[in-house]
């Protein structure tokens, strides 16, 4: 651990993890919470096979001071949501919301899907002018 992780009152800080494997339960699990697990990695290739090697996919973030590059990499992401350049934990009410995997609802949440989501479509018909 190189910071946080000890409890503060009824909060816990921000927390950074390294010495991180993938059998570990902080790569295994979805965590909600303020906690970063670092895991090194030697090419983009590695780096998207580690962040795809899970059963969730809810949200990730890919930072780069190359947008285009960052967007190549964000592309090949198994998740609902990816920011770049940005914090994973972001919403707009206008934007769908949802992941992949065991994550997921599909998307299914926010932007165009709410019309449907939360409209009831009725047929009326009237004889002549109303």
């Amino acid at each position: 651990m190189r910071t946080g992780g000890r409890r503060d009152g009824l909060f816990y800080p921000p927390t950074v993890l390294d010495h991180i494997d993938r059998a570990m339960p902080v790569f295994t699990e979805e965590i909600f919470g303020p906690v970063a697990p670092v895991l090194p990695f030697h090419s983009e290739a590695e780096a998207v096979e580690l962040a795809n090697d899970t059963a969730y996919g809810l949200t990730a973030a890919v930072h780069s001071g190359s947008v285009p590059r960052a967007t190549a990499v964000a592309g090949q992401l198994r998740t609902g949501m990816v920011h770049i350049n940005d914090v994973s934990a972001k919403d707009a009410a206008n934007a769908p919301f949802g992941g992949m995997g065991s994550s997921g609802n599909g998307s299914r949440i926010g932007g165009t899907a709410s019309l449907e989501e939360f409209t009831q479509w009725r047929w009326m018909t009237a004889p002549g002018p109303v």
